[in-house]
Order: C-alpha cells, then structure tokens, then sequence
C-alpha cells in the first residue's frame, strides 16, 4: 500500500472514530487498522528517508 493511500485510510478510520457511533467492538477494530497503518506510513517515510541518505553525499568536517 503506498503512502498515499495508508494516509488517506488513516485520516478516514480517525473520523470514523471521532463519529462515536459504532459499537465499541467496531470501534476496536477501527483503532487497531488505524494503529497497523499508522505503522504502515512511518515505515515508508523511513524507508524515504533511508532512501534519500544514501544518495546525500556524507557530512564530513573539512579539513583546515
């Protein structure tokens, strides 16, 4: 799943929990998919930021 799509079924599971109107069954269900994408996004900005690292040249202090 992209980044894109997680963030977009993330925002819509919060507001399906900010509605209050689900059972609390649902409402665990709906906590736990928006914990696992939550999980999902991170993992793709990290794996960006890896991403992005390596292909930075390293910081190294110069030399006088």
């Amino acid at each position: 799943m992209s980044y894109e799509a997680a963030l977009g079924e993330l925002e819509r599971t919060v507001q399906q929990l900010g509605r209050e109107q689900d059972d609390l069954a649902q409402s665990v269900r709906a906590f736990e998919r928006g914990l696992a994408l939550a999980r999902r996004c991170s993992q793709v900005l990290d794996q960006a930021e890896r991403r992005l690292s390596d292909m930075a040249p390293a910081e190294r202090p110069v030399s006088p």
